[in-house]
């Protein structure tokens, strides 16, 4: 790596309902590098995924993560898995996974060579009771709140 290349580190996810557990997840992925570039789910791969449409569109996703000031750039993913094509066009030095994303790091590790992929795979630790910093808990609170 060049004296003034810059270390870029690559996270995925949803990022719905924008809280604490996902700031923090910002930063610390922002901590591993120079550049953090974030990919926001596509809002067919969420209701693919998660059994429902996201509350807030892609669009609307990113801009309010392109706030956030340890990002540097965000774009939208497409439909379906993750797209090599997208990962090596982004040129990531790392990919960092949040705690509760299902991939294993040595798979998607396997996956990222086979497509000529040298980046490193992390997985980053929870920092908050799971409860509290994660959508779909906070979902069902606000339910449980203005719903009975």
């Amino acid at each position: 790596m060049g004296a003034d290349r810059k270390v870029r580190v690559v996270v995925g996810g949803v990022f719905d309902i924008l809280h604490v557990g996902h700031v923090h997840f910002l930063k610390m992925a922002k901590e591993l590098g120079d550049e953090l570039v974030v990919i926001v789910a596509h809002d067919e791969t969420v209701k693919r995924r998660k059994g429902r449409p996201p509350i807030n569109p892609a669009e609307d996703r990113a801009e309010l993560l392109r706030a956030i000031r340890y990002v540097d750039d965000v774009v939208i993913g497409e439909p379906g898995e993750i797209s090599p094509d997208l990962i090596k066009k982004l040129d990531p030095d790392i990919i960092a996974l949040g705690p509760d994303q299902e991939f294993s790091c040595e798979e998607l590790k396997k996956r990222l060579r086979e497509h000529g992929i040298k980046a490193e795979v992390v997985r980053l630790p929870y920092l908050y009771k799971h409860d509290r910093a994660k959508t779909s808990k906070i979902i069902e609170r606000i339910i449980e709140t203005f719903c009975e």
